[in-house]
């Protein structure tokens, strides 16, 4: 098997390494300054075609023609030399493609450039009380009076939602409408007047979502994304920009070398842990699922290398991590014993010792849920993979 890149991409890298050495030179610098030279340092790796390849220039991109390979070798080099990517967050990963698929052009020259530069931090507004997995259940409304949309109801488990300027998600626009026929994709501010944000005090301490509150708030009737009663169609465009996300090969790749690096400092019986027949046998069936991971990355990267559709494979990969994660998980739990019990956030402990693994196991049980439970990435595979029926439930709330 040949998993080199080519003689092309080859004298590309060495062009990215020469680009690199000549703009990326931080050294010691103030906070302040830092910020601005990484700022003037994403404008010259845009002017170069390394960063917003995607992103049309009248929007602040490069316009690259698409080349995955290009794109892998400028990921690589860029770590490589510890240079920052593109800005990251809701925006860029799910809102900013969702525009450039279905937004008009006054949306894109109003947002995407304030979101590249990171001047809009933006919230999904899409989970909601008691609609679980269902996510067509929304009862938020909107109601279009004269030009602005007023908004009532609730949006929960907001991710980035302390920093977050702006909100895209979906809302009950069409009360009569059927189910998934009511909901619109809308943007709107979150600092004015009936927009109440509370931070959600998570079981490892932190506060890494925030739920919010809108009584009366108001968004502009042009900043509805797709068509009226559209929502649920314009939102797998951003789900699947997320789902694609999520599934990073190398997430799961460095949290399996941290695990057998912790059998090898923990002990069973006086014995290193990774010397138990059992914890071996753990970490050789976890090893697998994580090769299988990585090679069905290479095979995802292989057909976009030749303009190939991977079909369900992408949201296979997402499953296979979850999964796979959960697994190291419950094992480091097992490593770790005693350990678990005490709280990861409490004063003088926080990454410290083996209790820094509780983050990592509290946190898959998150990951189930992230971007569409597991139960609902199942039967999309079995419905659109499988060609198996419809679930009963969701073909009685059509």
């Amino acid at each position: 098997m040949d998993l080199s890149y080519g003689e092309g991409a080859e004298t590309f890298r060495r062009e990215v390494r020469s680009f690199l050495k000549g703009a990326w030179q931080p050294g010691e610098r103030r906070k302040d300054e830092l910020k601005a030279f990484i700022r003037d340092f994403r404008t010259k790796a845009t002017d170069a075609g390394y960063l917003y390849r995607a992103i049309p220039k009248q929007y602040g991109g490069s316009e690259q023609p698409a080349d995955v390979v290009k794109a892998q070798v400028i990921r690589e080099e860029f770590a490589r030399a510890r240079a920052p990517m593109e800005i990251g967050g809701n925006g860029m990963s799910m809102l900013v493609p969702t525009l450039l698929e279905k937004g008009t052009p006054e949306q894109k020259d109003m947002f995407i450039r304030q979101t590249m530069s990171g001047d809009m931090m933006w919230g999904q507004g899409y989970s909601e009380p008691a609609t679980g997995s269902d996510l067509a259940s929304v009862r938020t409304r909107a109601e279009l009076v004269g030009d602005e949309w007023v908004i009532n109801g609730q949006k929960i488990w907001t991710s980035q939602g302390d920093r977050a300027t702006h909100m895209f998600g979906l809302f009950r626009t069409e009360p009569n409408a059927s189910k998934h026929g009511g909901i619109s994709y809308l943007m709107l501010d979150l600092n004015q007047p009936g927009v109440t944000r509370r931070p959600i005090r998570q079981m490892t301490g932190e506060a890494g979502f925030y739920e919010f509150f809108f009584d009366n708030a108001r968004t502009p009737a042009s900043w509805i994304v797709g068509e009226r009663g559209d929502g649920w169609n314009v939102s797998r465009t951003t789900l699947k920009h997320e789902r694609a996300s999520i599934g990073s090969a190398d997430a799961l790749g460095g949290t399996f070398r941290k695990l057998v690096e912790l059998a090898q400092e923990m002990e069973i019986d006086g014995q290193p842990a990774i010397k138990d027949a059992k914890v071996r046998d753990a970490l050789t069936k976890i090893e697998g699922w994580v090769m299988a991971h990585r090679y069905s990355s290479f095979r995802l990267f292989s057909l976009a290398a030749a303009q190939e559709q991977p079909g369900l494979v992408g949201l296979m990969m997402k499953l296979l991590l979850t999964e796979t994660g959960h697994e190291m998980a419950l094992l480091a739990q097992e490593l770790i014993g005693d350990h678990a019990l005490i709280e990861p956030a409490s004063a003088g402990t926080r990454g410290r010792g083996p209790e820094k693994w509780l983050d990592q196991i509290m946190g898959t049980l998150g990951n189930s849920i992230a971007g569409g439970t597991t139960n609902i990435q199942r039967n999309i595979i079995a419905e659109r993979g499988l060609g198996l029926p419809r679930d009963l439930a969701m073909e009685a709330d059509k």
